[in-house]
């Protein structure tokens, strides 16, 4: 099995950061892409930033140049620096993997979601 776990999320002031991880663990032989998603109150989830193998990365139009998604393959860890954070900003943001447990295709697993409030 594989688990995804993140962390970092919280409430923040407008202007504000934070940097939200992502901890993949489990029954792992390798690792495509990985991305964040959110998902505000009464809205669909939507793609944040996404990250390939080869630390490609794309972005939402509403987060370029305020968020970062990075990645460390040691450790099976992806980022997301989040910077002047705005109220609209506030979802629970979701990890995402792209995850093979062995040799062959790989699988998308979805993390339990961490809160990201943004409010005076």
């Amino acid at each position: 099995q594989v688990q995804l776990v993140e962390s970092g999320g919280g409430l923040v002031q407008p202007g504000g950061s934070l940097r939200l991880s992502c901890d993949a663990s489990g029954s792992i032989f390798s690792i495509d892409a990985m991305g964040w998603y959110r998902q505000a109150p009464g809205k669909q989830r939507e793609l944040v930033a996404t990250i390939t193998s080869g630390d490609s990365t794309n972005y939402a139009d509403s987060v370029k140049g305020r968020f970062t998604i990075s990645r460390d393959n040691a450790k099976n860890t992806v980022y997301l620096q989040m910077n002047s954070l705005k109220p609209e900003d506030t979802a629970v943001y979701y990890c995402r993997g792209q995850i093979a447990t062995m040799p062959g295709p790989y699988k998308g697993y979805w993390g339990q979601g961490t809160q990201v409030t943004v409010s005076s």
